[in-house]
């Protein structure tokens, strides 16, 4: 049985563990919150070191994407080399390859349309994949980089417009503390609505899980969430916030959706070979292999449409 491990800056209450099967592969599969101790998470990343089959880093980034570059962050690469053997991974691949394929599998699956319909990405930064995706299926797009990472109300409309902040902002912001901008800790747990005009407006909210539980405001119906990193916990508050359909990037292991490092993990221990050896083909072919696809649920209570705003 091979081992993928995330050890996550986010919150303990978060933690899983359970066993799935991956091309006939047996995987046990592990989450370890450390309520954003950095020093602990490196403490675990060198314990785990040489032990398991590969590292996931949860709870922050280790690159974001615009365009066609890739931004690093300080903090999150020095987490990162605590380990000497085993590979450690983020997620970004997962996020660059298999959630480009979510939107074309929603229309030809699903009978979902994009086209003309509102879409807030909560920060297309760290989903820039998903983004592009929802740009090219003729989506109108906000992206809230800017309201939900750094709380400036300025919403930004075009990817063009996402590249040139990324440009400026990006050499800066990835020397910060990911913690900044991003809830770590108990915060991931915490509900605080902002800029809820923007979620009202949109048919789709895609992006990170953690930005849209943590701002979404109390009443949500009838939209389409897509993200990851759900639990069950989690699907009954967007049941109650009356989501109608909850698509997640990542499959369902052990009745709940992991972190695309989780899979980013999974996928790498299959191919034998280092993160920095693998391209975007590879993972494509190793996600069609292995027969990977996107969890859809529906949430409505009471037989309800169910997204009737994308199925005109």
């Amino acid at each position: 049985m091979k081992q993928v491990v995330s050890i996550s800056l986010g919150s303990s209450k978060r933690n899983g563990t359970t066993t799935a099967d991956f091309g006939g592969q047996l995987f046990l599969i592990k989450r370890i919150g450390t309520d954003g101790d950095k020093q602990a998470a490196a403490r675990l990343i060198r314990e785990l070191d040489g032990q398991v089959d590969a590292i996931g880093l949860g709870g922050t980034d280790l690159y974001i994407y615009a365009g066609n570059k890739r931004y690093t962050f300080r903090e999150s690469a020095a987490l990162a080399a605590n380990a000497k053997k085993t590979p450690v991974v983020d997620g970004s691949a997962i996020k660059n390859t298999l959630e480009r394929r979510v939107i074309p599998y929603l229309e030809t699956k699903h009978g979902l349309k994009f086209k003309d319909k509102q879409a807030l990405v909560v920060c297309a930064v760290d989903r820039f994949g998903l983004a592009e995706a929802l740009v090219g299926a003729g989506s109108r797009t906000v992206f809230g980089d800017l309201m939900f990472g750094l709380g400036l109300p300025m919403p930004i409309r075009t990817l063009d417009g996402l590249a040139r902040l990324a440009s400026f902002a990006a050499p800066i912001v990835t020397k910060l503390p990911v913690s900044l901008f991003y809830p770590t800790g108990d915060k991931q747990t915490e509900v605080t609505p902002k800029f809820a005009q923007y979620f009202r407006d949109a048919d789709i909210i895609a992006g990170d899980f953690h930005f849209i539980r943590r701002y979404m405001p109390d009443n949500m119906s009838d939209k389409l969430v897509i993200t990851n990193t759900v639990t069950k916990e989690d699907e009954v508050l967007l049941k109650q916030r009356g989501i109608s359909m909850l698509v997640t990037t990542t499959p369902e292991m052990g009745g709940r959706s992991f972190g695309t490092n989780i899979l980013e993990g999974v996928l790498t221990a299959l191919s034998g070979k280092r993160p920095e050896q693998l391209t975007a083909d590879d993972y494509t072919h190793l996600i069609e292999q292995t027969g990977i696809e996107p969890r859809v649920k529906k949430l409505t209570l009471g037989g309800a449409c169910i997204c009737k705003n994308l199925l005109l």
